[in-house]
């Protein structure tokens, strides 16, 4: 066990997630059991350059697993992209005699530790906060399986009046560069279609199934596009459609921010918990400059170039289950 941690931050950055509130309350925790002391840096990077930074006793963090978003606040900082800004923020560090920083983000927030670690030498573990579930080395990233959970629920309210009125709805849910959302929101709605970015869709193919559909007498539809698929925003692809099929009244839905809200799912929980619990002992067993995540059930340390660089791939099992289930 590593002797010199004793002052361990930690932070949020970047868009928040459902699960946060479960890892910083699992760091406190985990923090307190090993007799280390624990500050929470408010707004991420910028409070971090700011120095809007608390000490958090296990009493703060009572009665915050259940509640969305960060009790820490979250922010996205442009300054800590510069020289200047990451100098600023080290100062801060020696100011208030923090030993190691975890930080709880998505892959901007990763990328941060990673350089200023390489240039300052303050040990930075990352944990997984993202509801893009889109960062190499672990199977899932805290907020994903809520954000899932909301769609899928907006999901099957949209069906009821897509059934109603016989009509074919596009509905757009988030993932600039990833599928993951769309994916499993496709497959546990029973979406007709699914538009990703990690597979080139053809509209034509979309078409044909569509057409199949009106030949079985299936005049209404579900269609899930992800944000950052290749085919254009989900109103130009519905306009596309609604052009060539003229049978089906096309309607278009974006469910929006409401997938990074609300109160985060048991798994999500969960989670973040073990998540946290594991950045504290990793520091403690001088581990650093790695994302805590977990891979087939177990707690594992990747890398941090790893989780930023590497592509997580769709699993091929889920866009052929997808397919088949569609039809």
């Amino acid at each position: 066990m590593s002797k010199d941690i004793k002052h361990v931050g930690v932070f949020c950055s970047g868009g928040d997630a459902p699960g946060m509130n479960a890892a910083i309350r699992a760091v406190v925790r985990t923090c307190a059991h090993n007799d280390l002391h624990v500050h929470g840096i408010y707004n991420g990077y910028e409070g971090l350059i700011e120095g809007d930074i608390a000490r958090l006793e296990t009493r703060d963090v009572a009665n915050i697993m259940h509640k969305g978003g960060t009790v820490l606040k979250t922010a996205r900082s442009e300054r800590f992209r510069t020289k200047a800004g990451r100098k600023a923020a080290y100062e801060t560090i020696l100011a208030h005699d923090l030993d190691a920083i975890i930080a709880i983000g998505g892959n901007g927030t990763m990328t941060g530790a990673k350089i200023f670690e390489e240039e300052f030498g303050i040990p930075f573990i990352g944990i997984p906060g993202t509801i893009d579930n889109d960062l190499f080395g672990t199977d899932y990233t805290i907020g994903f399986d809520t954000a899932v959970n909301t769609a899928i629920e907006a999901v099957d309210k949209i069906r009821d009046t897509a059934d109603s009125h016989n009509r074919l709805f596009f509905i757009e849910v988030m993932g600039r560069h990833s599928g993951y959302i769309a994916l499993y929101t496709g497959i546990g709605s029973g979406a007709g279609g699914i538009l990703i970015p990690e597979i080139g869709t053809d509209v034509d193919e979309l078409m044909t199934v569509l057409q199949k559909m009106m030949k079985r007498k299936k005049l209404f539809g579900l269609i899930i596009v992800a944000e950052g698929n290749e085919n254009g925003t989900c109103q130009e692809v519905a306009d596309l459609v609604a052009r060539e099929l003229t049978n089906y009244e096309v309607k278009v839905a974006v469910i929006g921010h409401l997938q990074r809200g609300g109160s985060p799912t048991a798994m999500d929980r969960i989670l973040a918990s073990r998540m946290g619990y594991g950045a504290v002992t990793g520091l403690l067993n001088g581990i650093s400059k790695v994302m805590c995540g977990v891979h087939n059930n177990e707690v594992v340390y990747v890398p941090i170039k790893d989780a930023i660089k590497k592509k997580k791939d769709i699993e091929k099992e889920l866009l052929e289950l997808a397919e088949i289930l569609s039809m």
